[in-house]
């Protein structure tokens, strides 16, 4: 039996990135490659203006790499950085730029980080913006997520046989 939706199903982390924007300078949403992370984060942020870089294409991991620039140029957006593991010497200079924020009254909602979670990036990320930063773990589509969302209550039973 084949199965084709037209509609995004609705993770339960939507809420918990939305609630730690606001309460955080920068939050991380990390797990495996080909969860949902982007489509999770670019949907989450319906409402706000947000800029959003693919550090896998070649072009917008020239423009994270100059950071400051790029973060002066779009300091009133949130800024979504895909793949920040390819880029793990970036929290530096975004610990400065998230300190500076600050200052000016700007505390919360200025990073999202998407990656896979490698143990060294957590490490880094975690110590060079130590309460400057939330994380969010991200894991594939569960078993209520997925009946949530769809409108044959027998297709969760159809998945366990």
């Amino acid at each position: 039996m084949l199965f084709i939706y037209a509609q995004m199903i609705k993770r339960h982390l939507q809420d918990k990135i939305r609630s730690a924007l606001p309460t955080s300078s920068s939050a991380a949403l990390m797990r495996p490659r080909q969860v949902g992370k982007t489509t999770l984060a670019i949907n989450i942020e319906d409402t706000n203006p947000f800029i959003y870089l693919d550090l896998e294409n070649r072009i917008e991991l020239q423009k994270a790499q100059d950071i400051e620039a790029f973060h002066k140029a779009n300091s009133d957006k949130l800024i979504i950085l895909d793949a920040v593991q390819r880029l793990p010497d970036i929290f530096a200079p975004i610990r400065g730029l998230i300190d500076q924020q600050r200052r000016k009254g700007n505390r919360v909602g200025q990073f999202l980080f998407l990656g896979s979670a490698s143990i060294d990036l957590l490490q880094q990320s975690s110590e060079t913006l130590a309460g400057r930063i939330s994380y969010v773990e991200m894991f594939p589509v569960n078993v209520l997520e997925y009946a949530e969302n769809t409108q044959h209550g027998e297709a969760v039973n159809d998945l366990w046989l």
